[in-house]
């Protein structure tokens, strides 16, 4: 048996669904929060990727380049998340003790930054996030980095163990 991967029910046989971009296997009841997934197995689309079926093929063209050309099928795709920097959560802490330390007010900071009082305000207080605009403002100002990379107090979860402890649903809020 399997766990559903939004509430951590036993199911024999999960769906699999698409929920806010992400492929869960779920149980019927959580298959409401998304749009299910068909999975498509036809020749036309499984030759696309495939190297199973057409490893003939794909043995010519790789002895004809690099070696590095046949094992690129088998990277993961790059998408768009993976080249933009994760803002750091302590942001708001880390605009704040900057700007404390060069003894500017946010009305001052604000003006330096060519920004209203109130965006600074709302930053500080972890109201609202930077857009890359005025996070690059403070950036440069302050002398400080607001990603999340590199620093000591970044926190990862760990996903939990293998044995099926954590589910999404133990992290993620529902809506009601």
């Amino acid at each position: 048996m399997v766990q559903c991967e939004m509430c951590g029910k036993d199911v024999a046989s999960p769906s699999r669904v698409k929920i806010e971009g992400a492929e869960l296997d779920v149980c019927d009841e959580c298959t409401d929060f998304g749009t299910e997934v068909r999975t498509e197995e036809s020749a036309s689309t499984s030759t696309k990727y495939s190297t199973s079926s057409s490893s003939s093929g794909s043995s010519d063209s790789g002895s004809s380049g690099t070696s590095g050309s046949s094992g690129s099928s088998s990277r993961p795709r790059n998408d768009m998340f993976d080249e933009m920097d994760e803002l750091a959560q302590d942001y708001d802490d880390r605009i704040r003790n900057a700007r404390e330390s060069r003894s500017l007010s946010q009305e001052d900071l604000a003006r330096e930054l060519n920004l209203k009082a109130s965006l600074i305000r709302k930053l500080e207080r972890g109201d609202t996030l930077p857009s890359d605009d005025v996070q690059t403002k403070l950036e440069r100002e302050l002398d400080i980095s607001l990603n999340a990379g590199g620093t000591d107090t970044d926190e990862e979860w760990d996903g939990g163990s293998s044995s099926g402890d954590y589910t999404l649903g133990d992290v993620v809020k529902r809506k009601d």
